[in-house]
């Protein structure tokens, strides 16, 4: 492995990543990293569906406004407007590469593709393969990509850096490859590029509670910011609104669709409360419901809120939602029949590596693409189902940018092999558990979904401890995937507790009670951190 250069080297397997691959395949030679299968990544939970301007009462105009509503006054309103121009091509390209999306008959008896409705849209434009549209494009845009022969798939390679010119002494500032443990031979490669893009996705599991699969430890935003690369917004934590509240449903998403589709979110004595927050109720946006479940949780000290769409059919139910319906039963829950108790949590990093229209960081050679990006999409609240829009609208930008500049880049240098002589295996596990254990905890009372100066100020003195002590640990013992997990998602939850404390006013999913307001006396300026 050492000894091969691709033109290529992606990292992360979800939906901008197999789209990326199977965009480049045909006119380049990639290496696709995963950190465990292929398939284990967010996208590949995603519920909902896919935002596209498809029916003929919709338009791009209403796409890009309500876009911009939900961002909170922060979205780059040109970056909207591109990817939402380009949405009905996206998502063709996936049908036309087999991705079943759900159809429905209409009263005249002619077909066409079922559209849902989610919080802060004011159409129906969310294209879906029933409830598991996620694993339907994971499992396709997989299948085709396990099919190129340009393609080497890595699985259970985990990146640990980058490797950039100005490590080995060069006076250009380029992204040479990275270094890569091979989690199954415990062996660590420097494996070289000629570009390097990184489809790692976010960094939900920096808290406690997170609908994201464990591998979402933001390494991609980890990795870049140690090369140089400037990040956004990373204040901006969007926390979904309903993860089904049971002690072993760990991280079990209730899609946005099932309010879409008439569900109502209850008090425990069965009464209404969100049209006191917002008159658009349990189709507002993400942030303005979660922060009232967590505001009316914390006012009647309950553990859970109820979410309720048994005014429905059963039959309907049950079509719409059978992958949440039969999982729920699983936990001894019919929705059909009654309430399911939820909660709010982590669910997707607004913020990221920032890029161009391009998918280009700051670091000549490496692109950055879906959650692991900040391109200016989301602003403040990212709306539902603009995730899996914005993966594949932007790489097929980074394909065709690498594609035009293929011809002229020159293979990378030999690079130096990655050295284990001044450390030993660790005795002392134990630690890399209990500082993960912390970690979490204090980012999840105290960098939240309602924060303070105070409690901000608590989480900093906490995640400087913890950096210093496991980059000491870090210099002394052998890497392990535990390890380079940790010391990723430390440095995330620093840049996110950083960009926190550098905004005084409430906008979006920052939400301070010492600063409870939007500052509506300056124009709304994003938060950008710059490496020293």
């Amino acid at each position: 492995m050492s000894q091969v250069h691709y033109d290529v080297l992606l990292i992360g397997g979800g939906a901008a990543g197999l789209t990326l691959a199977l965009r480049l395949a045909p006119h380049a030679r990639i290496a696709l990293l995963s950190k465990g299968p292929l398939s284990e990544g967010a996208t590949f939970y995603a519920q909902g569906g896919i935002s596209a301007v498809w029916d003929k009462s919709d338009s791009i105009e209403s796409h890009i406004q309500d876009t911009l509503d939900a961002g909170a006054g922060l979205c780059d309103e040109a970056v909207v407007r591109y990817t939402v121009e380009r949405g009905r091509t996206a998502v063709q390209w996936l049908m036309d590469h087999g991705v079943p999306f759900t159809r429905e008959t209409r009263p005249d008896g002619s077909t066409d593709y079922h559209l849902t409705r989610e919080g802060g849209h004011s159409h129906r434009r969310i294209l879906h393969a029933a409830d598991t549209t996620g694993r339907a494009i994971e499992m396709t845009l997989e299948d085709r990509v396990r099919r190129e022969p340009n393609i080497d798939i890595y699985e259970h390679h985990l990146a640990i850096d980058l490797i950039t010119s100005n490590k080995l002494g060069l006076a250009d500032q380029r992204c040479l490859g990275a270094y890569v443990l091979d989690k199954r031979a415990g062996h660590v490669h420097a494996l070289g590029s000629k570009f390097v893009a990184m489809a790692t996705g976010g960094a939900g599991k920096v808290y406690l509670y997170s609908s994201n699969p464990d591998v979402c430890t933001g390494d991609g935003i980890a990795m870049a910011w140690r090369a140089g690369c400037r990040v956004a917004n990373m204040e901006f934590i969007q926390f979904h609104p309903t993860c089904l509240y049971h002690p072993k449903a760990k991280s079990f998403l209730i899609s946005e669709a099932v309010r879409g589709e008439g569900g109502r979110l209850l008090l425990p004595d069965g009464a209404p409360f969100l049209d006191q927050f917002d008159s658009r109720a349990e189709l507002a946006p993400r942030d303005i419901v979660a922060r009232a479940i967590d505001h009316e949780m914390k006012r009647l000290g309950v553990e859970c809120v109820f979410l309720d769409i048994t005014h429905q059919p059963a039959e309907f139910i049950t079509s719409h939602f059978p992958s949440i319906y039969n999982r729920c039963l699983e936990y001894g829950f019919d929705m059909t029949q009654e309430a399911l108790p939820v909660v709010p949590a982590a669910h997707y990093t607004c913020g990221g590596v920032m890029t161009d229209l391009h998918g280009r960081s700051d670091l000549d050679g490496l692109y950055a693409v879906g959650e692991t990006a900040h391109t200016g999409l989301h602003g403040a609240n990212r709306m539902a189902s603009n995730s899996l829009l914005e993966c594949l609208v932007f790489a097929e930008a980074a394909a065709e940018d690498i594609l035009s500049r293929l011809p002229q880049c020159e293979p990378p240098p030999a690079l130096p092999k990655w050295d284990e002589s001044r450390v030993t295996d660790s005795d002392e596990e134990v630690v890399v558990a209990h500082n993960w254990d912390e970690l979490r905890r204090f980012m999840w009372d105290y960098v939240g979904i309602v924060r303070t100066d105070k409690r901000l100020q608590r989480a900093k003195h906490r995640v400087d401890l913890l950096q210093q002590e496991i980059a000491d640990y870090y210099g002394n013992f052998r890497v392990s995937n535990d390890l380079i997990e940790l010391r990723n998602l430390a440095l995330v939850s620093d840049l996110i507790i950083r960009s926190a404390h550098a905004r005084h006013e409430s906008r979006g999913l920052h939400y301070t009670l010492d600063h409870p307001r939007p500052n509506d006396n300056a124009p709304p300026r994003a938060t950008i951190l710059t490496p020293s």
